[in-house]
């Protein structure tokens, strides 16, 4: 049975340190997180547990509310250079741009309307803010919650919906779902695992990159 072309194009892109020139969860938890977060990113690291479990206990320990936090991100947060030049190019070439990140919601969007950015689509963790702590909770394409493998979840979605996919991330955890892509961008740590495992894929520094490196694949 034939392939059957695809006729569609999405860019896929992490969030932080990939739109951002830091992670903005560590700027938040440094800050704010009333307890040894490092300790679980080490657990993390280690592959003790997964990125979902990390953010979710990591974000327990921040009992701070809403407003404070959106003013915090909008201070402190720098963005990677060149993002203006690829949202215009996505849109004019009709390419759907979307945010899949592990990082949470209220903090991206924040970011987003603070630019004066309010049409990317953002699946992210949903958090509900309590005296005892952010509880952040995954929810997966179909509804479902999820407790780990939530990019690769979007982008099997994606898939499913029969587009050509461009994946940009910069993290070890953007790999799996990045191998599903039909082409990666990489920065960062994400670069070096993927030379590391000779996984093909372009290397970027601004996001600039990206558009130039999209018009010599199309």
């Amino acid at each position: 049975m034939p392939a059957i072309k695809k006729t569609k194009t999405l860019v896929q892109c992490d969030f932080d340190g990939t739109i951002t020139e830091e992670d903005v969860s560590f700027l938040i938890l440094d800050e704010f997180a009333d307890g040894d977060w490092r300790k679980l990113l080490d657990e993390y690291k280690d592959g003790r547990i997964t990125v979902g479990n990390f953010n979710t206990r990591a974000f327990d320990m921040v009992k701070v509310d809403k407003e404070t936090l959106q003013e915090f991100v909008k201070q402190k947060v720098r963005i990677r250079e060149g993002l203006s030049e690829l949202l215009d190019f996505c849109r004019s070439k009709s390419f759907r741009f979307v945010i899949v990140s592990n990082g949470l919601e209220f903090y991206i969007d924040t970011i987003f309307r603070d630019l004066g950015i309010n049409d990317i689509e953002v699946f992210a963790a949903q958090a509900a803010f309590d005296p005892s702590g952010i509880k952040a909770r995954y929810i997966g394409p179909d509804g479902s919650e999820l407790q780990n493998d939530f990019k690769q979840a979007y982008t099997r979605r994606f898939q499913q919906d029969n587009y050509r996919i461009f994946y940009i991330g910069n993290g070890a955890s953007d790999v799996p779902s990045a191998r599903l892509a039909d082409h990666i961008f990489a920065t960062d740590a994400m670069l070096v695992t993927c030379r590391q495992m000779n996984i093909e894929c372009t290397p970027f520094v601004s996001l600039n990159d990206i558009v130039k490196g999209i018009e010599l694949i199309n």
